[in-house]
């Protein structure tokens, strides 16, 4: 039973089926288009919903204001952007999107990729952005990438997470020290700068505000948790600077309304300069907002699970719509959807009314909102940040096993060192290369003698070959022959002694064999052929001996079915050599 043979092997299409099946797929995919738009079925259950829905929508619409105020200051484009953002965004993928319970919006994230941009380009080209990168997004949606995510390994997305709740933190400092920015790409440059220009004789009233609003969050989440306490804060702290007359920097002008669609200024050149960052825009949109999407389906099970590739459509759709009305890119939040479930929301209808209390807001508070502290708004984005690092998580991710400790730790340097989609591409390829050597070290070539079992009985040699037992070397080849362990191979089965006459390679329990696994059996081939060592390989698959075939790593009639055929070959080969 040991010996029998579980591998499972692929079918084989001619040519021409093979056409047949790729047209076939390719048609399935274009006919699917027609479910990536909305469709009646994504309000089933309102009638019995609907109240749960637009408290829900409510309470994320509270959670969201101070949030959309401070990431639009945060990414150096202004308080008002993120509003519209949050607003246009909000409400178009959420009728678009392939989630049910998603909220999008403004996110840390994208201001993280956003600031070296503006940095280099100016204010003005976030507009022209947020189309280009929502035109990549619905290219995404079109070719069926949204799947891909499934493919991100936790110790990435982990890593992701925490390191952008650090840059975060970082980028608060100039508004909970009243100080201008430093100019640098890198936000520890950036922080550093910004620490060596503050004027510490007025640092100490934003940095007192700040602190009142984390004390509050602190006190109020032991106490009082399921108020919103985001919004209570900078509603206190408001209240308190304008008593005190303290000298902080405020909000500012908040437009009444929202303002009319333009499509920004565009040229050749423009588009050019911009390919690269709406290219990691589109990335990062496209990453946070499936993986927003699958916490959220992870929450609640009985909702219908996400479409990634409609959400991916409803993303791309939403920033270019935030784009014409002159907002930031966006992406879905993984904490305000989080707030949307926790509250109750089931429909759509939910994420919509978030985006309709934010529009009243504007409409008929503007001039309220426009006294908020920013130092307030740097406190209350000090504390999404710390929600971000998760302690518990890190000292787990350390301990589990090496290759997550790896992944993390280099996707976390990497986000706050280089860039956000460097990161991933970093984690991913650290992920892959740990779990190639973890595959590596689970491929077994093994010294086998005879007497064996295998799943045709017990193979000996037969009465009169028994002096061959000293001069026939047995290689057992388990698990994966591939590019990772090609060396090794070579070196074990060729260092067979001077008396070695002959070598059988059991290949049955091989599942992965790849050019290169095929190139070093070839290398065998070669160097035994050269001492004059008989070599006999047994029990590949069609498969596995086509691609021996290609690589020309032997000879045809040196591969057999059954061991007892490789005995019975090296005692006749030998027996003609006496």
């Amino acid at each position: 039973m040991g010996n029998r043979d579980f591998r499972i092997e692929a079918t084989r299409l001619t040519p021409r089926e093979a056409v047949e099946h790729y047209r076939s797929l390719v048609g399935q995919h274009l006919i699917s288009v027609a479910g990536l738009w909305p469709t009646r079925r994504d309000y089933t259950g309102l009638r019995s919903s609907w109240a749960k829905d637009l408290l829900a929508g409510v309470t994320v619409g509270v959670v969201a204001l101070p949030l959309a105020l401070g990431f639009g200051v945060a990414s150096g484009v202004g308080a008002a952007a993120g509003l519209v953002t949050a607003i246009v965004a909000g409400v178009v993928a959420a009728v678009f999107g392939g989630s049910h319970l998603q909220v999008s919006g403004p996110t840390g994230a994208m201001t993280v990729v956003l600031l070296p941009v503006i940095a280099k380009h100016g204010v003005a080209t976030v507009p022209l952005l947020a189309i280009l990168a929502g035109l990549l997004v619905i290219a995404m949606a079109l070719t069926a990438v949204g799947r891909a995510v499934e493919f991100i390994p936790v110790s990435v997305v982990e890593g992701f997470t925490i390191g952008i709740g650090v840059i975060i933190g970082l980028q608060q400092l100039p508004l909970i020290l009243g100080t201008e920015r430093g100019e640098a790409e890198s936000t520890l440059v950036s922080s550093w700068l910004t620490l060596g220009a503050t004027d510490w004789t007025r640092a100490w009233q934003p940095l007192v505000v700040a602190a009142g609003v984390i004390a509050l969050h602190l006190v109020g989440h032991r106490f009082f948790r399921h108020l919103p306490l985001s919004l209570i804060a900078i509603v206190v702290a408001t209240v308190a600077v304008e008593l005190a007359g303290a000298d902080v920097d405020r909000i500012g002008a908040l437009p009444t309304g929202l303002p009319s669609p333009v499509f920004p200024e565009i040229s050749a050149a423009l588009v050019q300069d911009l390919a690269a960052p709406a290219l990691a825009v589109a990335a990062l949109a496209a990453l946070e907002s499936l993986l927003s999407a699958r916490v959220a389906d992870g929450m609640r099970t009985d909702i219908t699970p996400t479409q990634p590739d409609r959400e991916l459509m409803g993303q791309g759709l939403a920033n270019v719509a935030s784009g014409l009305f002159g907002g930031l890119p966006a992406t879905g939040a993984i904490a305000r959807t989080a707030v949307n479930v926790r509250s109750g929301a089931r429909t759509r209808l939910a994420s919509v009314s978030h985006a309709v209390v934010l529009l009243l807001v504007m409409l008929l508070l503007a001039p309220l909102v426009s006294r908020i502290p920013m130092a307030a708004l740097g406190g209350v984005l000090l504390v999404t940040a710390g929600r971000m690092i998760n302690l518990r998580l890190v000292r787990t991710l350390t301990h589990v096993t090496r290759a997550d400790r790896n992944t993390f730790w280099l996707t976390l340097g990497a986000t706050v060192l280089l860039d956000l989609v460097a990161a991933v591409l970093l984690g991913i390829g650290m992920a892959a290369l740990m779990s190639l050597r973890h595959m590596a070290s689970y491929s077994v070539v093994a010294r086998q003698n005879l007497p064996t079992n295998t799943r045709e009985g017990d193979v000996d040699f037969s009465p009169g070959h028994e002096h061959l037992r000293p001069r026939v070397a047995i290689f057992r080849v388990d698990g994966a022959l591939f590019y990772g362990d090609a060396r090794r191979f070579v070196d074990e089965v060729t260092a067979v002694d001077e008396a070695t006459q002959a070598v059988i390679l059991r290949c049955h329990r091989m599942r992965i064999l790849d050019a290169s696994g095929a190139d070093a059996i070839k290398a065998v081939a070669r160097q035994l052929r050269a001492r004059d060592i008989v070599f006999v390989v047994q029990g590949m698959t069609e498969s596995q001996l086509r691609t021996c075939r290609l690589m020309r790593a032997f000879d045809e009639d040196c591969h057999v079915r059954e061991l007892s055929e490789a005995v019975t070959r090296v005692e006749r080969d030998l027996a003609s050599r006496v």
